[in-house]
């Protein structure tokens, strides 16, 4: 395979086939629609409490990986579908273990943000 040369409009070009996805994963996913409120959620409370930098970093961590989970999880849903559209019981796993994942990062993120909200409503 033959290496390209650098090219700023290649580059571009790269960012809009992600921006794209990401537009298809907001308009077509439901879940995209219940991170997007829980994120706006997470960041008009952190701008009420005043949460310090380290915190914000925090807050940013999780809610990144959480969306980054729930992109490869419906990523990897739809390779699956498209490879076997049949139920299949190691497809069923797939899936699963897909999905575990974002509720893992689901878990962790709800975890921090008691740990920063917590304290200053008490």
């Amino acid at each position: 395979m033959e290496q390209q040369k650098f090219s700023f409009r290649s580059r571009l070009k790269s960012f809009s086939f992600a921006l794209s996805g990401i537009r298809e994963f907001l308009i077509r996913e439901h879940n995209a629609r219940i991170h997007l409120v829980a994120t706006v959620a997470v960041i008009v409370a952190a701008y009420a409490f005043r949460v310090s930098n380290t915190e914000w970093a925090l807050l940013a961590i999780v809610t990144g990986a959480v969306w980054t989970t729930e992109m490869l999880n419906t990523c990897i849903e739809k390779i699956m579908d498209f490879v076997d559209p049949e139920e299949h019981p190691l497809i069923k796993s797939i899936k699963d273990l897909a999905a575990g994942a974002v509720l893992a990062a689901a878990f962790t993120a709800v975890v921090v943000g008691l740990l920063i909200f917590i304290p200053k409503v008490s």
